[in-house]
């Protein structure tokens, strides 16, 4: 197999891969406030947002290697494929930023409703409500902690997809450069052998001279 098209087919199952996981994520946005504990959900929901963004960013630098890739492929009908990958990509693209959007918005509605239930339990006063805010109190710290190494996290992934891009962006002007160059020394060649044919025709030409005088 081409090294080209190796690199394609890999870029597809890394794009199954992160589909997969955005999908995960967004499941999980809706699904928040779903089980009453609206204050620590809503916690959960910048962390799971957050994982998200990771992997549109992931599908959008994979669809910039793609485009790249597409037009080195070795045969016609391999590109107008690449082509058509890159098209249905962008496609469920737009699908994903919809889902992700409809779902936050169905997670915004779920803990307000269960946010609302928490205040009426805490309100309501007695040794219940007492535990409950405790147990919240504690929990909110530990969440707050686990965000902030989370989010940390994601600044680095984030800086390494960049990375990613920027090295993409230069060998691919590398290979374009490598190209000219390559065009250039050809015609050089060119343009010496034919040099060397003048001269030995000049000489040819000097020595036939010398012979008729």
């Amino acid at each position: 197999m081409d090294g080209v098209t190796q690199a394609v087919e890999n870029l597809k199952k890394e794009w199954g891969q992160a589909v997969s996981q955005l999908d995960e994520n967004i499941t999980a946005i809706k699904s928040c406030g779903k089980t009453g504990k609206g204050t620590e959900e809503a916690n959960s929901l910048p962390r799971l947002n957050g994982s998200a963004q990771d992997a549109l960013q992931l599908l959008k630098s994979l669809q910039f290697q793609l485009d790249l890739l597409a037009q080195q492929l070795p045969t016609f009908d391999e590109v107008q494929s690449g082509q058509a990958t890159l098209k249905s990509w962008d496609e469920q693209y737009k699908k994903l930023r919809i889902s992700l959007r409809n779902a936050n918005l169905e997670a915004k509605d779920n803990i307000r409703q269960a946010a609302e239930e928490e205040r009426a339990l805490l309100l309501g006063g007695g040794e219940e409500s007492t535990i409950r805010r405790r147990n919240l109190q504690t929990k909110a710290g530990m969440t707050s902690a686990a965000e902030s190494i989370t989010e940390s996290l994601r600044r680095s992934r984030q800086m390494m997809v960049q990375e990613v891009e920027r090295s993409a962006s230069t060998l691919a002007t590398f290979d374009e450069s490598t190209s000219v160059l390559q065009k250039a020394e050809g015609e050089y060649q060119g343009h010496r052998s034919l040099l060397m044919r003048t001269r030995g025709l000049l000489s040819t030409m000097q020595r036939q001279d010398v012979f008729d005088r």
